[in-house]
């Protein structure tokens, strides 16, 4: 009888470049609850932990998005995550917002790590080879593990241009079978696991098409699966974000096949005992920074989460200071999904960063009616279409001074019943004067007479603290499903 084999697996995904220990929000019974959470010296300290339990037969991986997120590691290009990273002891990871400082200068951050970056997704515009290893190969207690990455595939499609300059993505659907293939038959591996940053979704249709898969560590839509999910004989698993949870999966393999497993989201609670070195590490990378971040900037009485997808009160806070800056009638914002919480009390400039690190000026457009629906139909479509494939992004769209009720079963371009700016209905002939951030806010096809203003979001966000204290940002209902 061939011998039992034990093997873990340690994920992390979707950190956002959250160093520290911070604010996360939990749900209790029929309201939201907060507590600190997180930082990479307690992770260091939980991997560690997890290392002896397994006698050192354990994976660690990163789904990415990871080296964006915190002014920090944006105002460094993800520079200063570098020797932290560096200290946890990766296996490997894939990537999305990596590529936000352009594909140049994350192939510059790739060569500064110590394990390696894998996609097997991405492309060379001129030669059409991949960018970044498809695999490697791990030999842990006798078995071998192939480990594959698939980067976010809406990189080019719906992000800035720049972040894809001279690349571009697929989804890996085409490119995974011969790897797998080469895994099986040449490399002759007993396990394969797929780290992959498209989404839980999209990686469970994905995985009903491709076989071959022992276990996908998915990332980019921050659940929290507190059950692995299984998809044919392959089990998922996906893990929070901002560094708050680790997924732990152990298994049991007998003959290449996983006979048993168990798992376990860790919260990385605020107990937990800094590792020394990664804590020390964390302070040298954040202290150019402590003293500026510090400042007191407000006072909220709502508690600023990003934890819905609707509508948040975060949002609600930025589009506010959107409105007063441009003294338009709309503001649109992407509906990010990172960002950690603020409890009532005091805003820092950290926590603004945290609500949007990249700090892009305060834009504005005019917009036609027609054009504000086929802009909020596109972006329902990509929330909640009914084709994993089709979904292409974070939540949806924020808004402010448009009420929309909608049906979310409805087909791609029908699901807006009535859309409202103030209380009159909104004509299509008519044009409305609205604020914006990025072109994730309002997409560039939209418009007319786009402007960028002088003053950049954050100035504006500063602006609103000094005028409104403290401030209120309530949900409104901007998105009803009915």
């Amino acid at each position: 009888m061939a011998a039992k084999k034990s093997l873990t697996i340690v994920q992390m995904n979707d950190t956002h470049a959250y160093f520290d220990i911070h604010q996360e929000m939990f749900w209790h019974g029929d309201h939201a609850v907060y507590r600190q959470a997180g930082g990479y010296a307690r992770i260091s300290t939980l991997v560690k932990q997890i290392r002896t339990e397994s006698q050192g037969n354990c994976l660690f991986c990163d789904c990415g998005d990871t080296f964006h997120g915190t002014f920090p590691a944006v105002d460094t290009q993800g520079k200063a995550m570098i020797p932290v990273l560096n200290s946890l002891g990766l296996d490997a990871m894939t990537a999305h917002w990596e590529f936000a400082y352009g594909p140049e200068i994350f192939k510059q951050r790739v060569a500064e790590l110590n394990y390696p970056m894998l996609a097997i997704n991405v492309f060379n515009k001129e030669t059409k080879e991949t960018v970044f290893q498809s695999y490697v190969v791990k030999e842990i207690n006798g078995l071998r593990i192939g480990l594959i990455g698939i980067a976010s595939n809406i990189v080019d499609k719906t992000m800035p241009p720049s972040y894809s300059d001279g690349i571009y993505f697929t989804l890996g659907k085409d490119e995974l079978p011969p790897i797998i293939n080469v895994l099986r038959s040449m490399e002759k591996v007993d396990l394969i696991v797929l780290i992959s940053h498209l989404g839980f979704t999209q990686d469970m249709k994905l995985l009903s098409e491709v076989q071959g898969i022992d276990v996908c560590l998915s990332g980019h839509t921050h659940n929290r699966l507190y059950k692995p999910v299984l998809i044919g004989k392959t089990i998922l698993i996906q893990s929070g974000c901002h560094g708050s949870f680790l997924g732990r999966l152990d298994l049991e393999i007998v003959d290449g096949l996983i006979t048993d497993y168990k798992h376990q989201l860790i919260e990385v609670e605020a107990s937990i005992q800094p590792d020394s070195i990664v804590d020390e590490l964390v302070i040298q990378a954040l202290a150019p920074y402590t003293k500026q971040l510090s400042e007191v900037v407000g006072e909220t009485a709502t508690a600023l989460n990003r934890g819905t997808t609707m509508e948040t009160t975060m949002d609600n806070f930025l589009l506010q200071a959107l409105l007063e800056s441009a003294g338009t009638q709309l503001a649109f914002s992407n509906g990010w999904r990172y960002g950690a919480p603020i409890v009532p009390g005091d805003i820092t400039l950290n926590d603004l960063y945290n609500i949007i690190p990249m700090n892009p000026p305060v834009s504005t457009v005019e917009l036609s009616g027609e054009e504000i629906r086929e802009l909020l139909e596109e972006n329902l479509e990509r929330t909640f279409s009914c084709d994993p494939y089709q979904q292409m992004g974070g939540y949806v769209k924020r808004c402010l001074g448009l009420n929309v009720y909608f049906k979310i079963e409805n087909p791609p371009g029908h699901r807006i019943q009535k859309l409202f700016a103030g209380n009159e209905e909104v004509q299509p002939d008519r044009y409305y004067t609205a604020a914006f951030v990025t072109m994730q806010g309002v997409p560039q096809k939209y418009g007319r007479n786009r402007e960028n203003q002088s003053e950049l979001i954050l100035d504006a966000m500063r602006k609103y603290l000094t005028k409104h204290h403290p401030i209120h940002a309530e949900l409104r209902g901007t998105f009803v499903a009915i």
